[in-house]
């Protein structure tokens, strides 16, 4: 089973406009009162034993069984038929709704996710259509219940073979989208290792360093934009608490992070192809990137993205047919790639990795990508070709003629 999801620009009219805003407020009072009603029966378990909380009690009966997911989907059902908000809304996505905050409390208590929360009009941003019986595009035009048909950019095909699934409707600063998910019936094998090996470290003083030699800079995509979002939010905070000025700053603001999101995101598809154009192998470390945004630099840390990075170069790597792999963090700035020796550690102004048993020296992130690339090719036992540049370690390729070329170091 293959499951895709693919992203188009929506562009409904003014009255279908109306039919989504109401769509996602319906939504967000279904998704409050099923959390409060979540909320008041764990409240009333918390009660002490001996007495009561002179300042508020909440009072269930003891019988009364805990709202999950089946309880309150039937009161939903029930609640349609006096209620006529509810009863203008596709009866699927309410319930929808109910699903994700049931997912919510499961990921609170499965993987130590926080309490959900309760959403003002601005945070509900999303509802979904979980099911078509037929195929609800049609040249440029998608069919969705209750909405009618909505003009869509069709920026790309849909590949033969999909169905589509789902449709999601998402709401952002720019605009509306429309989120596909496609299924297709098929098995991916998984993929080989095979062709020429690439090692990859990543910094804050280059963006990333490879194998090969090649440097990219970082880009700052907040640090650009800092000063005039700086000044948007400090004027945000004259204004008067819902206002219709505040709103409009406020969407600006959005409109803003948007584009420094996009931008992001941008780079990072565009450096994974590159990089999967020069290899069949690809290697990265496997770091926790929940510590670096925990540090001095984690301004920087978060503004380059590395988290997602690695997975939009995971899923390139997988759409290309290129191997992706990681491999151990540790130390692999104090190895030499070329001797194998340890040469302890390095501050953080020492640009230029030399060794003093061999006297390779080399650029200081080259050299970990070296290592990354060596740590790579001994995990997956790949045979180094004659073109695979790599250094000495055990198992691994070690004329340094051959690894290096032209640009081969200096002893």
């Amino acid at each position: 089973m293959l499951r895709l999801t693919y992203e188009y620009k929506l562009i409904p009219s003014q009255k279908q406009i109306a039919v989504i805003e109401d769509i996602l407020a319906v939504c967000r009072k279904v998704w409050n009162y099923a959390l409060r009603e979540r909320k008041d029966w764990y409240k009333s378990r918390k009660c002490v034993v001996n007495y009561c909380s002179l300042q508020h009690e909440y009072i269930i009966p003891v019988d009364q069984p805990y709202p999950n997911y089946k309880i309150q989907a039937a009161n939903l059902t029930k609640a349609k038929k006096n209620n006529p908000e509810l009863k203008r809304i596709n009866a699927q996505v309410l319930q929808q709704v109910l699903k994700t905050l049931d997912r919510a409390f499961k990921n609170m208590k499965e993987q130590g996710y926080g309490f959900p929360r309760f959403k003002n009009p601005y945070r509900m941003r999303s509802f979904l259509f979980p099911q078509f019986k037929t195929k609800p595009i049609k040249n440029e035009w998608i069919k969705l219940p209750q909405i009618g048909l909505v003009k869509m950019r069709l920026s790309r095909p849909i590949p033969d073979g999909f169905k589509i699934k789902q449709v999601r409707i998402v709401k952002r600063a720019s605009g509306y989208f429309a989120m596909l998910s496609l299924q297709s019936e098929v098995s991916v094998p998984d993929l080989p290792a095979w062709g020429h090996p690439l090692g990859i470290d990543i910094g804050l003083n280059k963006f990333l360093a490879t194998s090969d030699h090649e440097l990219i800079e970082r880009p700052r995509f907040f640090k650009k934009l800092h000063s005039k979002l700086k000044l948007l939010q400090r004027r945000l905070k004259s204004k008067k608490k819902g206002s219709a000025n505040r709103h409009k700053l406020n969407q600006k603001i959005a409109r803003l992070h948007q584009k420094i999101s996009d931008t992001r995101k941008d780079f990072h598809f565009k450096l994974a192809h590159h990089l999967c154009d020069q290899a069949g192998m690809i290697f990265v470390e496997n770091l926790n990137f929940k510590t670096w945004a925990k540090g001095m630099f984690s301004k920087h840390t978060l503004d380059a993205g590395f988290g997602q990075f690695f997975n939009i170069l995971a899923w390139v790597c997988w759409k290309r047919g290129v191997y992706f792999g990681k491999v151990d963090h540790r130390f692999t700035s104090q190895i030499c790639p070329n001797c194998g020796a340890h040469t302890g550690k390095k501050d953080l102004s020492e640009r230029i990795h030399k060794c003093p048993e061999c006297h390779y020296e080399i650029n200081r992130d080259v050299s970990a990508a070296q290592v990354i690339c060596q740590r790579g090719i001994t995990a997956v036992g790949q045979i180094v070709v004659e073109n695979d540049c790599v250094g000495g370690l055990s198992g691994v390729y070690n004329n340094l003629d051959k690894c290096f070329g032209s640009s081969k170091p200096k002893l």
